[in-house]
């Protein structure tokens, strides 16, 4: 068994670490972080594009501060074990091509859902950016797109779900439902949704060709900082 096999074929945490954690994620995240405090925030700061962008940063904390005292200090882990490692030089060429593969295909999307569904591309998140458009609130939405979600959400949703499913279900099943979970946190961003899932399977499939994170967190913070400097010239 090489150390691929090894890597993926067997998982350091149990079911009881990953339900807490999803609890974490599914339930405390939406209700106390992105309803309860996103609300006082938006009151507080009186914009809702600080209070949205400040409660993603929160929300990165509470996902890397539970993943350690959850599953990896316990454990004496290091965070390799989520993912953060070296790839192989030769899978540069596979990014290029996996992020031009997402930008088609969210292209794709916006227009076959405008022109058949009705469904704008523009949303609440696009449209709070464009009506407060100015350098500084461009660089704070940038850097909390194209760098800070792309962090947290590949150790977690991929360095540690797909991870741990993979050694329980296989390459498939894995695939589908860490995406599946990737998909609905992204709930009420609904005309994303489809794009969420489909981005979900290609950087688990990165993951599964590397044994490293590091890729999908490129292409995962190209095609974000993209969507923002779009939403800029927009």
């Amino acid at each position: 068994m090489n150390n691929h096999d090894c890597f993926f074929g067997k998982s350091p945490w149990t079911w009881k670490v990953v339900i807490k954690l999803l609890i974490l994620v599914l339930v405390f995240v939406p209700i106390f972080i992105e309803f309860l405090l996103m609300g006082y925030l938006t009151e507080g700061l009186q914009n809702d594009l600080y209070s949205g962008i400040l409660t993603g940063f929160i929300m990165s904390i509470i996902f890397m501060l539970g993943l350690y005292f959850l599953a990896i200090k316990p454990e004496k882990l290091s965070w390799k074990e989520v993912g953060l490692r070296r790839f192989s030089p030769n899978y540069w060429k596979s990014i290029c091509a996996w992020t031009f593969a997402i930008i088609a295909i969210a292209f794709v999307m916006a227009v076959v859902m405008e022109l058949f569904l009705g469904i704008e591309s523009e949303n609440s998140k696009t449209e709070s950016l464009q009506s407060r458009m100015t350098a500084l609130n461009f660089l704070i939405g940038f850097v909390s797109a194209a760098i800070i979600s792309p962090i947290y959400e590949e150790i977690f949703y991929r360095g540690f779900l797909y991870r741990f499913l993979r050694s329980k279900y296989g390459i498939a099943i894995s695939m589908f439902a860490s995406s599946f979970i990737f998909m609905i946190v992204h709930i009420p961003t609904y005309n994303t949704l489809l794009l969420n899932f489909v981005s979900g399977l290609i950087f688990a499939w990165t993951y599964e060709k590397t044994g490293s994170i590091v890729p999908a967190m490129i292409i995962h913070g190209i095609t974000n900082g993209i969507a923002i400097i779009l939403v800029a010239l927009g």
